[in-house]
């Protein structure tokens, strides 16, 4: 077990991932500029109860992930952007509100399950065209750039790369979080996947339609 800063976000990070995150509140300023000065990471935690800024410590999700920062913009009145990277998950395992103005967490790295590489190497290859599928209709509807020659080709590394472009409510995404074993995170992630794609499948049909002068029967 160890100590880590804790930032309650509305938004769930995972292993391997970005995150920016701009910071303009004091204690955070104080929390970010120790982790910038000490070279260590703080810990995101999707936010249960309360909210992210100028208010009470929020009440956070036991499950949360670590997070290195490896770019920092200083701005006016000592504020910050920053981007940092998912690092290992953890689990909380008790909290310290009074030590600090932001949250100290102890904290309990959470590896995965070890599963048979065969096997997830098999539901990764199932996950993949999926993924795909999906980033190129987002593409399609104006939902940025994506270089599919950055896919992860590690299975686990490609399942959370999957979750975190989820467009899907941040519970939702905790709850992927919080799985502990790989086999059933891609198994997880091939159904929502197939869902996802469906999806977006029928709203660009809806968009063709409505683009060509035609409409469609409710």
């Amino acid at each position: 077990m160890y100590e880590l800063p804790l930032f309650p976000l509305n938004t769930v990070l995972f292993p391997g991932t970005p995150l920016q995150l701009h910071i303009f509140e004091e204690r955070y300023k104080r929390m970010i500029n120790l982790c910038i000065d000490q070279r260590q990471p703080f810990g995101v935690v999707l936010i249960r109860r309360g909210v992210e800024a100028l208010g009470p410590l929020a009440e956070t999700y036991p499950v949360g992930c670590a997070a290195q920062i490896v770019h920092v913009q200083r701005l006016a009145q000592e504020r910050l952007n920053i981007v940092a990277v998912g690092q290992k998950r953890f689990r909380i395992v008790s909290v310290d509100q009074e030590r600090q103005p932001y949250l100290l967490g102890t904290v309990e790295n959470l590896p995965l399950e070890d599963i048979p590489e065969e096997q997830i190497e098999q539901q990764a290859g199932a996950l993949r065209p999926l993924l795909v599928r999906f980033i190129r209709a987002l593409m399609e509807a104006g939902g940025g750039q994506f270089d599919l020659q950055q896919m992860p080709g590690n299975p686990v590394s490609l399942a959370y790369v999957a979750a975190a472009l989820l467009q899907i409510p941040p519970a939702c995404k905790q709850a992927l979080l919080e799985i502990n074993r790989a086999d059933e995170l891609l198994d997880n992630l091939q159904f929502t996947f197939r869902k996802e794609n469906a999806l977006l499948k029928a709203i660009l049909s809806e968009q063709d339609v409505l683009q060509s002068g035609g409409f469609s029967v409710n």
